[in-house]
C-alpha cells in the first residue's frame, strides 16, 4: 500500500469564521480547492457529519479527477474532518484521503493547520501521492489568493 502524509501551516489574511466558511461553502471551495491551473466545474458541500463533499478537477490539460466523501466531523469554526476518495473516469477508486483541517484565530487573521493522510495500492495512487505535497501546497496557496482582502 502506498501512503503519504503532508502537514502544511499558513497563516492566512481573514478572520478564521471566513476561512472556515471557504472550507465548506461550494461557492468557495469551487473557486480555490485545487493545484494551480486546476479548475472546478463542480463541487457540493454539505458541512455537517455525514454531509457529502463532492467535486470534479479538472486539469490544466481537460482530464477531470473526481473527489467523493463527507465531512466526518464539524466543529464550526476551529475544526474539520474530510474523508474522501479519488476515483478515476470509470468511477474506481484510487486513492482514499482523511483531511485534518484546524483554524485559530490569530488578531484578524487564521492560522489554518492541514494535515492530509492518502493512501491507494495502485501504481497510479503511487503517482498521485507524489505530487501531494505540492498539489497541496498550491491548493492552500489559492485559499489565501482567494480570501485575500481588496486592494
Amino acid at each position: 500500500m502506498n501512503r503519504r502524509t503532508v502537514d502544511i501551516t499558513r497563516v492566512i489574511d481573514a478572520p478564521r469564521e471566513r476561512v472556515f466558511a471557504a472550507w465548506t461553502q461550494a461557492e468557495h471551495l469551487a473557486r480555490w480547492f485545487s493545484p494551480k491551473g486546476f479548475t472546478i466545474p463542480s463541487c457540493e458541500a454539505d458541512a455537517r457529519p455525514g454531509g457529502a463533499f463532492r467535486l470534479v478537477m479538472r486539469s490544466p490539460d481537460g482530464k477531470d479527477y473526481r473527489v467523493r466523501g463527507s465531512y466526518r466531523e464539524v466543529v464550526a469554526p476551529e475544526r474539520l474532518v474530510i474523508e474522501c476518495t479519488a476515483d478515476d473516469d470509470k468511477g474506481i477508486a484510487r486513492l482514499e484521503e482523511v483531511i485534518n483541517v484546524t483554524f485559530a484565530e490569530n488578531h484578524g487573521k487564521t492560522t489554518l493547520t492541514v494535515h492530509a493522510t492518502a493512501s491507494g495500492p495502485s501504481a497510479e495512487a503511487a503517482a498521485m501521492l507524489e505530487g501531494m505535497p505540492k498539489g497541496w501546497a498550491q491548493t492552500v496557496d489559492r485559499l489565501g489568493a482567494h480570501l485575500k482582502p481588496s486592494s
